[in-house]
């Protein structure tokens, strides 16, 4: 009997101690991240993200979720991410540029003209990239995916392929870009600033003729129904970034925090080759619409690039980019052309 009772004690012992380490473990935490974006339901980026989301609940046992609110119902960039100030979101699937105002670098490849090819953008990002990661990171973000939004175009009611054509146009530029507002200003055109859901609106009501966007944005949201010209020259570079409210990112495990950067960076990356591609294709599509494609000649693009540097120096004290690293990305593109 003697031996029996010491094994009995031996067992409850045993379950004693799993049990107090099961209580003294911390718990761990389960979250569901709303994240807002002006993609459209549908759309290949609403498809992606939406896969890369169920691949994270699944890898995380179902303790990490993204439930994603698009087409702009949150509103547009800025107020997404008052909505996460306020807790209301925990994330958005932005343009780089909005994110401005709390990292003025975030937009800076967005700078009018800054960049001639694809080619050039790939170079740039390859060495840039991490450190603008590093910077939203600095401001309370956690970016967990880049992807490229494309090269805007000036798209328009009436064909541009002078200066002179764009006397009278009304111009969309979006709220709150003040670099790209002095831009249009400088030639000769009068900007009408409009929330990103307004431009269709604006379109239809004549209050804007005129808009710049990337090939796929013009399809997707319908403006290129109302316009029937785009000039080929590249204008700007969109970028997207998904972010995640540092706070809320940081209450996870640091497991399942390596599984969202993961997943979603891997989602992202496909992204960029889904986006450039697309965009070549939507080109097409414009084509075969009978959306008119002109040139501008090589005096009127030296002309557009010098005006592009004096809005870009009017604006260097008022901290929309740092005057240093952008003379860096200059010296790297240089280097690059003289390759």
């Amino acid at each position: 009997m003697l031996p029996m009772m010491r094994h009995s004690q031996k067992i409850l012992t045993g379950l004693f101690t799993a049990a107090t380490l099961c209580l003294s473990a911390p718990a761990v935490q389960a979250a569901t991240f709303k994240i807002a974006t002006l993609a459209p339901d549908g759309t290949r980026w609403m498809q992606e993200m939406k896969a890369g989301a169920a691949e994270i609940e699944k890898k995380t046992e179902g303790r990490v979720k993204l439930k994603f609110y698009p087409g702009g119902v949150m509103g547009n960039d800025q107020a997404v991410y008052r909505k996460m100030r306020a807790g209301q979101l925990q994330g958005g699937a932005v343009t780089s540029t909005s994110l401005s105002e709390i990292y003025p670098d975030a937009g800076i490849l967005s700078l009018p003209m800054l960049f001639r090819s694809y080619e050039e953008i790939d170079y740039v990002r390859e060495r840039y990239d991490q450190k603008f990661a590093q910077g939203l990171e600095s401001a309370g973000l956690v970016p967990v995916g880049f992807s490229e939004g494309g090269f805007t175009y000036l798209m328009s009611q009436g064909d541009v392929t002078t200066f002179d054509d764009l006397g009278g146009k009304k111009v969309w530029v979006p709220e709150n870009d003040p670099i790209n507002e002095t831009m249009i200003k400088k030639l000769g055109v009068t900007p009408v600033p409009l929330p990103f859901p307004d431009v269709y609106t604006g379109l239809q009501t004549g209050l804007i003729d005129t808009v710049a966007t990337i090939p796929t944005a013009a399809i997707a949201f319908q403006w290129h129904t109302k316009l029937d010209s785009i000039l080929t020259v590249p204008l700007t570079y969109i970028m997207g970034v998904l972010v995640i409210d540092a706070k809320a990112f940081n209450k996870l495990s640091a497991g399942d925090q390596a599984v969202v950067r993961a997943s979603m960076g891997e989602t992202f990356k496909k992204l960029n080759a889904i986006n450039r591609a697309d965009n070549i294709k939507a080109r097409e599509a414009l084509a075969n619409q009978d959306i008119r494609f002109n040139q501008l000649p090589a005096e009127s693009v030296s002309e557009l690039n010098r005006m592009a540097e004096e809005a870009i120096a009017e604006h260097k004290d008022d901290q929309l980019y740092t005057p240093s690293l952008l003379a860096d990305i200059r010296d790297t593109l240089e280097g690059f052309r003289n390759q």
